[in-house]
This record gives structure tokens, C-alpha cells and sequence, in this order.
């Protein structure tokens, strides 16, 4: 077993360099400037409307009925949609993660996740934009959107000819790549939340370490085949519940260590942003030696950051693409507030929380940089240090909540990802495909509970690389379609009288349309109601 462990750690390790590389981190920032110019900073114009349209509303809805639709298809809400999304997110990758960046490319890769994210919320609008676009209604109710089908159908626009032709070969091309790397993306991402499950309560509990990895790994297995048999709405469902609950927990904890040290967070920024371009301990390195070792930083702090928030890997606007809402650009606003908040704020929280905890160059050095440190290990000393016992149970709580929701919602993600891959074999062949998927997924998990953490990581970080290349060439493609589908949602809500621009099937577009007129006007007629009773 060993010995086939270190046959994968080395292939991996081959694959891992060539897929992140300044190739890769060129692309990942190209895409997201190339956005970026063609929405016009849409993340940074429009950034307070993106909280109007996704979490104000959904506060001030809370306790309320809700008008509008009823639910004919298998939808979820938004805030559903959204709560299983960020639960793909927000999970090991913002407090394990983070820890892991700091220890391997040092505090300067906090400053390249923060860049990753900037690009990344108008990257993941994009998705979201095109993913609902061009998802699919299926017989069942169920609608089927992400990289897979708007790279498959999208890629041809408006072109005529062997352009259209190529477009359209290559758009078939990168949505099977897509749906493939997705799948093995779903198993990197489970095997990493599993093994950082089972890691945080070895750390937690006494006992021998493999035999609470078994049991954990069984555990966490038992409980996920009881949810996804549920599909999207029971996932949804459950995501809706912790997210919050984990969010705000976590939240007010970081804070509460962060101002417990407030004299240490003027270091704790100094050190991220002058170690931006080298790791800590090779600061006087010259040459090829200093280049190589700038390329490590980026490279751990974007390699963290999409592992993080999801931006450019296409896989969120999955569960997004399952949303009720008829406005891409609607959901697409909640893709920008999405990693916003998985990045600028958890990711953020728990690096200050770090550094102000281990910033001074002793601790730095004894704890973080140790050799034989363990990322899980160090964060939770974090929570120790000032709650003690409390801040053990708490982290050990939080951590497998963060990290079972991820589990959760990859597990929707690889499967929508296979349906599509046997979407040719009819509904009976699609089905046995995503319960051969199910079964196998539910299994791997706990093998994931008892391998090497950093081999989880490594195999989680080329899965999403692989998983990035055809969505982001997608992208640089459909830039074009992305900032024609906001515009037409602008200029309706300045008034102008143009087409609704809702689906890129006609026979659906028109749906939506009739959808979204009764919504509208379901919404006028609450609109008096609700003032009237406020009187």
C-alpha cells in the first residue's frame, strides 16, 4: 500500500507542476482582468448592488411568506442555491488551507489569495452568468447547468462557417474535459475535508491515531449516503442550516482572538505584505533561486485561493445552476458576494488569527515553519491559546462542520458532472452512472480518512488546476456573451425597453420570460400588502 502511495505522490507531483504553473497563474489572472475590462469592474461598480440583490433581501426575508412561483420543478431557493455553493467553499480551504499557504509559501501567499479573489468575484459571476444561461430543464424538473453544458453549447455565439464549426468541436471538447476533471475534483476535494475531519479529532482525542481515522471516516460516510440520496434540495436544505450557524460562529470567534492580540495586527499585515514576492526564510535569495521561490509563493497562494473560493473552477454554479431565479445576472450577483465572503472575510479572519497568534519570529519559526508541523495541528493551537479546552471543542466542531458541508456539495457537483458524461445512455443509463458514482464517493471517503494529509492536498490541488484549464479558456471565449447578458440586465432595470436576454434556448427563454412576469407581478401585489400591515 505504501508503495502504490508513493507511485501516486510522485506522478502527481509531476502533473502538479506542470498544471500550476506561470502558465496556469497567467491564465487565472488574464481571465479575471480580461472580465474585469469587459464588465467594466463590474465587482467594484456594482458591488453594493450585488448585496442588494443577494443577502439584504434574503435577511429581510427571513420569517416572511414567500410569493412568487410555485414550485413546479425541482429548484431550490437562491439563498439554497447559494448556502450549497459557499458550503463547496467554505470549508477546509479557509482555515486549514490558509494555515497551509502561511507554512508553505509563507505570510506574503495571504496577499495573493486577496488577488485571486479580486479577479475571482467577477470570475465567478461569469460562471454563474453562463452556467444559468445555459442549463437545461430535464424531464424529472431537475435543471442541469454548469462549465459542462455552457462550454459544450456556448462556445459556438454567433459565428458562421469553420470558425463556427472549430467553436463549436472544442466547446464539446472542453465540456467532457470539464465534467471529467470535475468528477475526480469532487473525490481530491471530499478525500481532503475527510482527511481534515479525521485529522482534527486525532489531534482532539486520545486513542490510537488510525483507529479514530476508521471511525471517523465511517462516520462521516454513514451520514453523507443519508443526506444525497436526498439530491439538491435535501442538500440544500442542510446547507442552509450550518452555513449560517458555522459562518457567524466562526466569525465571532476569529474576532474575539484577533482583538485579543490587537497589539500584534499591525506585524501580522507588515508580514503579509513584505513577504508578497518571497518566503520568509529565503528573503536574500538571488536569481534563479529568488525567481523560483517567488513563483512558490503565488503559486501556494493561488493554488489556496481557488481551492478556497471555487473562482475559475466553474464548479459552484452546478448547484447555483439549480437555483428558481429566471436572472442569470441575479445569481450571478451572488457569485460576486460569494467570494467576497469565503476570501475577504473567512479567509482573511483565520490568517490574522495566525499571524497574531504566531507572528513574532520565535513562533514563527518553533510552530509554523517547524519541520513535521501540521496544518490542522497549528490552527487549532490558534483557538487554544486563548480559549483553552472551549476553544478545542469548538474548533473541533466547527472544522468538520466547514468540511462535511463541502463533502456535501461536491458530491452533488460529481454527480451532475457524470449525468452529463452519460447523458447519451438515456435516462436509465444515467441513472445507474450517478449511482455507481454515489456509491464509490461514499466509499472513498473513508480511504480518505486514513491517507497522508498533504498527499490529499496535493491530489485535491491538481484536480482543480485540470478542472480550471477548459472552464477559464471557456470563459476568455464567452467574455463577450458575459458583458452582453449584463448589459441587457442593466438596461432593463434602468427601464429600456429591450428583450429579456434569459436562456439561450428560445423555447426557454420565453418560459422564463412568462416566469418572470408573474413574478413581478406577484411582487407588486405584496408590495402594498406589506406596506399597508407596516402601517
Amino acid at each position: 500500500m505504501d508503495k502504490i502511495l508513493e507511485v501516486i505522490a510522485t506522478v502527481n507531483s509531476a502533473i502538479n507542476g506542470v498544471v500550476w504553473g506561470w502558465p496556469m497563474i497567467i491564465l487565472i489572472l488574464g481571465t479575471g482582468i480580461l472580465l474585469t475590462v469587459r464588465t467594466k469592474a463590474l465587482q467594484v461598480r456594482k458591488f453594493g448592488t450585488s448585496w442588494g440583490e443577494t443577502i439584504v433581501p434574503t435577511v429581510k426575508s427571513i420569517g416572511k411568506k414567500q410569493q412568487g412561483l410555485s414550485k413546479k420543478e425541482n429548484s431550490i431557493s437562491q439563498f439554497e442555491a447559494f448556502a450549497t455553493a459557499i458550503s463547496g467553499t467554505v470549508g477546509t480551504g479557509n482555515i486549514v488551507g490558509v494555515t497551509s499557504a502561511i507554512m508553505t509559501g509563507g505570510p506574503g501567499a495571504v496577499f495573493w489569495m486577496w488577488i485571486s479573489a479580486f479577479f475571482g468575484m467577477v470570475t465567478n459571476y461569469a460562471e454563474n452568468v453562463l452556467g444559468l444561461y445555459f442549463r437545461k430543464k430535464e424531464n424529472n424538473g431537475d435543471f442541469s447547468g454548469g462549465p459542462a453544458y455552457y462550454l459544450s453549447e456556448g462556445l459556438m455565439g454567433n459565428t458562421k462557417g469553420k470558425t463556427r464549426t472549430f467553436l463549436k468541436t472544442l466547446g464539446k471538447i472542453l465540456g467532457v474535459m470539464a465534467a471529467v476533471f470535475c468528477t475526480f475534483a469532487a473525490i481530491g476535494m471530499s478525500g481532503v475535508q475527510t482527511n481534515k475531519i479525521s485529522s482534527t479529532f486525532q489531534a482532539a482525542l486520545p486513542g490510537n491515531p488510525d483507529t479514530i481515522a476508521l471511525v471517523v471516516g465511517i462516520v462521516v460516510a454513514v451520514v453523507l449516503a443519508l443526506i444525497v440520496l436526498g439530491g439538491i434540495k435535501s442538500i440544500g436544505k442542510v446547507a442552509a442550516i450550518l452555513v449560517p450557524f458555522m459562518s457567524l460562529l466562526f466569525i465571532l470567534m476569529a474576532l474575539v482572538i484577533i482583538f485579543a492580540n490587537a497589539s500584534m495586527i499591525g506585524t501580522a499585515l507588515a508580514l503579509i505584505f513584505k513577504n508578497i514576492a518571497t518566503l520568509p526564510a529565503v528573503a536574500g535569495g538571488i536569481g534563479g533561486f529568488a525567481i523560483a521561490e517567488f513563483s512558490r509563493v503565488i503559486q501556494k497562494g493561488l493554488a489556496r485561493g481557488v481551492f478556497s473560493n471555487e473562482a475559475g473552477l466553474g464548479s459552484s454554479v452546478i448547484a447555483h445552476s439549480a437555483s428558481e431565479t429566471r436572472e442569470p445576472v441575479k445569481q450571478g450577483f451572488w457569485g460576486i458576494f460569494e467570494v467576497f465572503f469565503d476570501t475577504f472575510i473567512i479567509c482573511t479572519l483565520i490568517a490574522l488569527v495566525i499571524l497574531v497568534s504566531f507572528g513574532d519570529e520565535a513562533s514563527l519559526k518553533n510552530i509554523v515553519y517547524a519541520e513535521g508541523a501540521v496544518d490542522t495541528t497549528v490552527s487549532m493551537m490558534a483557538f487554544e491559546n486563548l480559549f483553552g479546552v472551549f476553544g478545542t471543542v469548538v474548533y473541533s466542531t466547527i472544522l468538520p462542520l466547514f468540511a462535511f458541508t463541502t463533502i456535501l456539495a461536491w458530491s452533488y457537483y460529481g454527480e451532475k458532472s457524470v449525468d452529463f458524461l452519460f447523458r447519451k445512455t438515456g435516462e436509465k443509463g444515467r441513472k445507474i452512472a450517478t449511482t455507481v458514482f454515489k456509491v464509490l464517493y461514499v466509499l472513498l471517503v473513508i480511504v480518505s480518512a486514513l491517507i497522508d494529509g498533504e498527499l490529499a492536498w496535493a491530489i485535491s490541488d491538481t484536480f482543480n488546476g485540470l478542472m480550471a484549464l477548459p472552464n477559464l479558456i471557456g470563459l476568455v471565449i464567452m467574455s463577450g456573451l458575459v458583458a452582453r447578458i449584463t448589459k441587457n440586465y442593466l438596461d432593463r432595470k434602468k427601464g429600456k425597453d429591450v428583450a429579456p436576454m434569459l436562456s439561450a434556448y428560445p423555447e426557454q427563454n420565453e418560459a422564463f420570460i412568462a416566469d418572470l412576469a408573474v413574478e413581478n407581478a406577484a411582487a407588486e401585489t405584496a408590495a402594498p400588502a406589506s406596506e399597508n400591515a407596516e402601517a
